[in-house]
């Protein structure tokens, strides 16, 4: 949308010029950043980040649709990213170029008959994992979900599995790589040493691995195959199959992680969610794909728990012309940043916003509420293509898990959220596992 206006970025309030990354650290993160200046400034905010001058943030769900279209990623503010790709930076590709990248990608991971083909293999991975808790008690939830989560997108979409012991490497090598990298966007002193170094060899030579062992034939339908018949470059796929694997694993690792998190504080509600799984279930111990739908307060609390801790906290946009933000104009070329946790925590939309209740997800309770008041996977042409996967991904391994266990926070464990690319936990959260009493493996002839 084109202001009516003269830009005017002085006119929005903010912080002084001077602060910027120190203050971003000295908050713990941008996420918890942002989460201030909007409680102190209102629903627009201007603010200095490094890779990102001028910058605004905008809280408000109805404010946002004047961003929804845009197209175009920040450059500076994604190079931290660079590093992970060869062909060119996927999160900044123009528009042009990823419009017929988005189509790929979303061919392969938004379509249900797709979901419905390799749910059966999914659900078997979750097994596998749900028998290992089984033999332990006492579980890491970030790191065994993001492993599982690793294998799912490997065998889903790109042709082929990883093993346990790879994919908990794997998930390793991206935390090595990301945190160091990462530390560019705050201008930490200190480039990248040798341990990131080294991780991002092994995640390049896994990617190479998953490629060498593909075959591309006609009626494949993994996104390699996908990619290869769009006659994307070879160097481009590689690409693109690196940053599934992180992007893939991370979101839905962590958002069951902290579904699972929320319901061992709420055992009303995990009470609910485990009593709705064995209504739908029966006897049975691993949901069909058929089954998820009729499980509507499991939705709900999955989707509550993406809204008190959304898997990405924040995206960014670059004004491709003048945006009108209620009475501010901002220019072309602004950073205009979705404060996803603050949208999400926005009191106007979400009363009591600290409050864990799923049924804030009822239709009678959503019907008011703006659309873009809840977008734990972003926004417009820049959201997160495998969204639709990852909803089908942690209702199933919700489900299956509920369905076995009880689960109870570790004694003496406090859960800190920090930022590494998602809102992760810092130590993992730690959880007691009880098996729920008549409940089996299904390979136990359950």
């Amino acid at each position: 949308m084109r202001g009516d206006r003269t830009p005017d970025l002085d006119r929005i309030p903010g912080p002084p010029p001077q602060d910027g990354a120190e203050a971003v650290a000295a908050a713990g993160g941008l996420h918890n950043y942002q989460l201030k200046l909007h409680a102190e400034h209102g629903p627009v905010v201007r603010f200095a980040l490094p890779g990102a001058d001028p910058a605004v943030s905008v809280a408000d769900p109805l404010l946002l649709e004047a961003v929804a279209g845009i197209d175009k990623r920040p450059e500076a503010l994604f190079a931290f990213l660079a590093p992970l790709q060869e062909a060119g930076n996927l999160q900044t590709l123009p528009a042009a170029e990823h419009t017929l990248w988005r189509r790929v990608l979303l061919s392969v991971l938004a379509g249900r008959p797709s979901h419905e083909a390799h749910f059966g293999r999914l659900a078997e991975l979750t097994v596998q994992l749900a028998d290992r808790w089984a033999r332990q008690g006492e579980v890491e939830l970030q790191k065994d979900l993001s492993e599982l989560s690793l294998r799912m997108i490997s065998a889903y979409a790109l042709g082929g599995g990883l093993s346990p012991e790879r994919s908990g490497r794997v998930v390793a090598a991206f935390e090595d790589v990301l945190t160091e990298y990462l530390a560019r966007l705050y201008q930490v002193e200190g480039g990248p040493g040798a341990r990131a170094a080294s991780s991002l060899a092994y995640l390049r030579r896994t990617v190479d691995d998953v490629l060498a062992a593909h075959r591309v034939t006609p009626g494949r339908s993994d996104l390699v195959s996908a990619l290869a018949r769009a006659d994307i470059p070879p160097a481009r796929i590689r690409d693109t199959v690196l940053m599934t694997m992180l992007a893939a694993h991370h979101t839905t690792g962590v958002a069951i992680s902290w579904t699972l998190y929320l319901l061992s504080r709420h055992p009303d509600a995990a009470t609910r969610a485990a009593a709705e799984v064995d209504a739908v279930l029966g006897g049975r111990s691993v949901p069909e794909y058929a089954d998820l739908r009729r499980m509507t307060y499991l939705d709900r609390a999955l989707k509550e728990a993406m809204r008190l801790f959304p898997p990405g906290p924040y995206g960014a946009r670059e004004a491709t012309e003048d945006v009108a933000l209620g009475e501010y104009t901002v220019p072309a070329g602004t950073t205009i940043f979705l404060p996803i946790w603050a949208v999400h925590k926005n009191p106007r939309y979400w009363p009591d916003p600290e409050r864990f209740d799923p049924d804030r997800f009822t239709p009678e309770a959503s019907a008011g509420r703006p659309r873009l008041a809840h977008i734990p996977f972003g926004l417009g042409p820049r959201s997160c293509e495998g969204a639709a996967l990852a909803m089908v991904e942690a209702q199933l391994v919700l489900a299956v898990l509920l369905k076995r266990f009880r689960f109870r926070l570790t004694p003496g464990r406090s859960i800190t959220p920090i930022e590494r690319f998602v809102l992760w936990a810092e130590g993992d959260i730690r959880m007691d596992l009880t098996p729920r009493a008549g409940v089996t493996s299904p390979r136990a002839g359950a």
